[in-house]
């Protein structure tokens, strides 16, 4: 599979208390998935766009790889690099990282606990965890359909959702 999912984050918070950067701006990634069994692998690169003062634009990218254990778990470890997101930011300067994460699925397969922790392998020092709920709504696959599949289709897990 082949897919891209635009994303915008709208400027809601006061950029002059640290509360966001005061300007809309856009991620445009390309991503590609192939699954097989219980496994899954994607990744693919992007753009992030933004023009506000102490920004600038840059790359990033990365490839996952996940297997899924049992129908409540899945498991897996990614590759993730970005470029400097400018001297406001503290990635002022490209970094790759390496982390391992996945997610637990509720009775609701729609329903998700997300968690990751990374570091840096190369470049500046980053180190990061993430532990979120993930939900996602709308009409449900045929009970005749893999509905596991078909509702995590391009549902990245915590550690590649956390950076798009």
């Amino acid at each position: 599979m082949i897919g891209t999912f635009v994303m915008f984050e709208l400027p809601i918070g006061n950029s002059r208390r640290g509360l966001g950067v005061g300007q809309t701006w856009y991620k445009v990634p390309i991503w590609v998935q192939k699954s097989f069994g219980p496994w899954t692998s994607y990744g693919g690169v992007g753009e992030t766009v933004i023009e506000a003062p102490g920004y600038r634009n840059f790359t990033y990218g990365g490839w996952l790889v996940q297997r899924d254990i049992g129908k409540k778990w899945t498991l897996g470890t990614e590759v993730f690099s970005h470029g400097g997101e400018g001297p406001a930011t503290p990635q002022s300067k490209s970094a790759t990282l390496v982390d391992v994460g996945g997610y637990f699925k509720f009775r609701d397969p729609g329903f998700q606990l997300l968690f990751a922790y990374g570091h840096t392998a190369f470049g500046q020092p980053e180190n990061y965890a993430y532990l979120g709920l993930y939900w996602t709504w709308g009409k449900k696959p045929d009970r005749g359909a893999d509905s596991d599949s078909a509702l995590n289709r391009f549902s990245p897990p915590a550690f590649a959702a956390s950076r798009l």
